[in-house]
């Protein structure tokens, strides 16, 4: 290296030196070099230590709100829960077993003629009521008379044959006394007056059977009933072999059969066998209305393996018509009553793991889980065997958000209801019998027969 270059290199750090205040020494340039780094280093994780403070604070303010809330909520007890209740009390249940029928006339009759011929005269009206021995249809009679009297006419002839041979079978039997003639004669001749009596008889048969069409050309209603549409026209030839002339249906009485499970024929069993009259109400197909009440007239002598089910057949004085041939209806066998037993709307009954329970009325403000057994349902009703007692009162409405030991308000108090003839329905058991409730507290007002959950709000 020459001169020059040193004395630049020299000139440059003493500018460097000069710069900076202070002369430079060796190895002190790099160490200028970090120091800007080491201070944002710094920076940053002072940074981060506020973040993570502001943070805290954050989550501190949180949950000591949230625990300042629920300490609130704990400490202020939740608002009584109005409710309706029920009076338990005593009543009838009656037990009963609902099924499906079909309407089934005792009687029904194809009305057919008897003898051919061409039909002359129909006597009746389609959906006519008829009784029976009433005129329905008239067959041709003119070959059945000019039958008869050619019967007759031989008859005649062979009656006078029969007298001639008894006459002369008298006057033999007179001579072979003399023995005036050979006993094989009046023999011969006795035996002649059998033959002619045979003959007479054939005749008076013909004569008969004769008379016999003439009837039947005649034809009349053999049953009451209502006759349906007419199956031919007058003016055809009809025979014996022909689908008929019309349907007569017996409608007074009438019979319903139905089906029962074959878990209930013990009871059915035992009160046929007691001599007790089995009630059967028919209602309609939508379950409404009752149709007809009845008894049971008749049970089948073998339960059908496929469905488990017996058949009974009902019967019914049907007077106004409400029951009609192969109509779908839906009965109600009542098997017994049990009387005065304790009774709960089927309402209150709960279903939970402990099984069936009610939540009753303590102390006028408190409830509390009472576990049931329960009985045969009547209607709105259900006989409870224990578990609760007559004068109690349950829940029967708003136990939807009740517990065990919950406070309550009475909003609403129905009185035992009597229990009442209802429809069938889809459990088994009749609609539910009316109940009276009580007037409600002052400041409510719910409207009658409404349950109180939708009238009152919660505070």
């Amino acid at each position: 290296m020459d001169d020059r270059t040193q004395g630049t290199g020299l000139h440059g750090a003493d500018r460097s030196s000069f710069r900076d205040g202070a002369p430079a020494l060796p190895g002190q340039e790099s160490g200028r070099t970090a120091l800007p780094s080491k201070r944002r280093t710094g920076l940053k994780s002072l940074a981060g230590l506020a973040l993570l403070a502001l943070l805290g604070f954050g989550l501190y303010r949180v949950t000591a709100g949230l625990q300042q809330h629920n300490d609130s909520a704990v400490s202020e007890p939740a608002p009584p829960q109005p409710v309706a209740v029920a009076l338990i009390g005593k009543g009838d249940v009656k037990v009963t077993v609902n099924a499906i029928g079909t309407v089934t006339p005792i009687a029904t009759v194809t009305v057919k003629t008897q003898v051919n011929g061409q039909l002359l005269e129909v006597g009746f009206k389609e959906g006519q009521t008829v009784k029976k021995g009433d005129f329905l249809a008239q067959i041709d009679p003119r070959p059945f008379e000019a039958a008869k009297a050619q019967f007759e006419g031989q008859l005649a002839h062979d009656q006078g044959l029969l007298d001639q041979a008894r006459n002369n079978l008298a006057r033999y039997q007179t001579l072979a006394k003399q023995d005036s003639i050979a006993r094989q004669q009046v023999e011969d001749q006795f035996y002649l007056v059998k033959q002619t009596e045979g003959s007479v008889k054939v005749d008076q048969a013909q004569i008969d059977a004769q008379k016999l069409n003439l009837i039947y050309a005649r034809i009349v209603s053999p049953v009451d009933g209502r006759i349906g549409l007419r199956l031919v026209d007058p003016g055809n030839y009809v025979q014996t072999t022909d689908p008929g002339i019309a349907v007569i249906t017996q409608m007074h009485p009438i019979s319903v059969i139905f089906t029962v499970p074959e878990d209930n024929l013990p009871e059915i069993m035992d009160a046929l066998r007691a001599g007790r009259e089995l009630e059967v109400t028919a209602y309609d197909r939508a379950n409404q209305m009752a149709l007809a009440t009845g008894k049971v007239s008749a049970l089948d002598s073998e339960i059908d393996q496929t469905t488990g089910t017996v058949k009974l057949r009902a019967e019914f004085d049907n007077l106004d018509d409400k029951l009609f041939p192969n109509q779908f209806v839906n009965v109600r066998l009542l098997i017994k009553t049990l009387h005065d037993v304790a009774r709960v709307p089927s309402r209150a009954v709960q279903h939970g793991a402990p099984g069936a329970y009610v939540y009753a009325l303590e102390g006028g403000n408190k409830v509390s889980a009472h576990p049931v057994i329960l009985g045969p349902q009547d209607g709105g009703m259900v006989a409870v065997s224990s578990g609760l007692s007559p004068g109690d009162r349950v829940v029967v409405d708003g136990t939807d958000r009740l517990r065990d030991g919950a406070k309550v308000t009475v909003a609403a108090e129905e009185k035992p209801a009597e229990t009442q003839s209802a429809p069938p329905q889809e459990n088994g058991a009749s609609q539910p019998a009316s109940a009276a409730p009580q007037a409600p507290p002052q400041g409510v007002a719910p409207s009658a027969g409404k349950p109180a959950k939708h009238l009152l709000k919660q505070k």
